[in-house]
């Protein structure tokens, strides 16, 4: 790919069980999950799943906070999530999402509308958490 404007390459979230939650991705949000074998054989520090083309949630588990020195106090954020992490879809992919995370118990708040995001005001949206409490919006807009 070779334009290079400011996009969102990945987003790290803090999981107790990375592979449990790259299966939760999988099949109650429908996100293709990446290196869960080589994390398994102990070859990567952390599996990932692809959102899209361009971008990924890396599945970070807990036990490594303290390898994450890049500025000081990194290490402190482990089990602090963001206060969410919104993914825009289809209206056709957001029924689909919302029909998946019913179908594995997940609880989600009802379904809102007009809220306002990088595109202007969404059409439907809803907020589901992941097993580890990270809390996510899912949105389409018309």
């Amino acid at each position: 790919m070779a334009n290079h404007t400011t996009r969102l390459d990945h987003v790290v979230l803090w999981v107790s069980d990375p592979v449990a939650a790259a299966g939760f991705y999988e099949k109650a949000v429908g996100l293709e999950p990446m290196r869960v074998a080589e994390f398994s054989e102990g070859k990567v520090s952390f599996p990932s799943v692809r959102v899209n083309e361009e971008t990924i949630l890396d599945l970070a588990p807990r036990g490594i906070a303290e390898r994450m020195n890049m500025l000081p106090g990194s290490a402190d954020s482990a089990g602090h999530p963001v206060n969410h992490v919104c993914l825009s879809l289809s209206s056709a992919d957001f029924d689909a999402l919302r029909a998946r995370l019913d179908a594995h118990g997940v609880p989600m708040s009802d379904i809102g509308h007009d809220s306002f995001g990088a595109r202007g005001k969404a059409t439907r949206n809803f907020y589901f958490r992941d097993p580890d409490g990270n809390v996510f919006e899912a949105r389409h807009y018309a």
